[in-house]
């Protein structure tokens, strides 16, 4: 089959809209040290004067490193690595890059469009990260008994679809799995996969795609599908 024949679901998406993290900003030096002393101090159990005392330094100054109203100097940074066990880096790892979550009601996740809306697979996006954390994307899916099986999708990472609602025939490949709520399947994407059959419907089941450097189109051309993976 040619790559530029029009076949239902093989068309490109558009951008998506909503779900999109809501970030904190990258935190100072003297923040990142105050909230990691301060969270691994009390994760072990430790107070003031006892981590104080570990790291040689007096009560009065810890409370201050852990407030950020001081700059710790590197010798104490070490000590303090050392008094809780852990490597420096950890102390410093919320400066290096943002921190972000999504947060999504019930009921209220955004409609993306994806491969398989023209063919009546309604998807929400629960949630999409942005940056070194963008490989992970949990989308809602609800199939219909208007919606047509499409078992093409194809793409690079890895996939795991887990059944809510319904019951619908899945296949992965050349193995079909009949598949009820509380059944799950995890697979490569690299395979060609995807609703074989509706049985009962309305089918709802949560897929959830690793994504990898680069991905492939439906029919696995080489083409790069602009961060969409083979369901969207």
């Amino acid at each position: 089959m040619e790559p530029t024949e029009k076949v239902p679901g093989h068309e490109l998406s558009p951008p998506v809209e909503g779900g999109r993290p809501q970030a904190t900003p990258p935190k100072s030096l003297e923040q990142s040290i105050a909230e990691s002393t301060r969270q691994m101090r009390l994760a072990r159990g430790l107070t003031l004067a006892e981590l104080a005392s570990r790291v040689g330094i007096s009560r009065q100054m810890l409370s201050k490193i852990e407030n950020a109203q001081t700059s710790a100097s590197l010798a104490t940074v070490d000590a303090l690595a050392k008094g809780l066990e852990v490597p420096v880096t950890s102390l410093f790892r919320a400066a290096d890059f943002e921190t972000q979550a999504v947060f999504v009601k019930a009921g209220r996740a955004p409609e993306t469009v994806r491969r398989g809306s023209n063919l009546g697979h309604r998807y929400q996006l629960l949630g999409a990260l942005s940056g070194h954390n963008a490989n992970l994307e949990p989308l809602l899916v609800t199939l219909t008994d208007d919606s047509q099986a499409f078992p093409l999708f194809q793409h690079t990472g890895s996939e795991f679809v887990y059944i809510i609602e319904g019951v619908m025939d899945y296949q992965h490949q050349e193995t079909t799995y009949r598949m009820e709520p509380g059944d799950s399947i995890l697979f490569d994407g690299e395979g060609v996969h995807g609703p074989a059959q509706i049985v009962e419907a309305p089918v709802r089941f949560l897929s959830v795609f690793a994504s990898q450097e680069r991905r492939l189109d439906t029919f696995g051309d080489g083409r790069s599908s602009n961060g969409e993976n083979g369901h969207r």
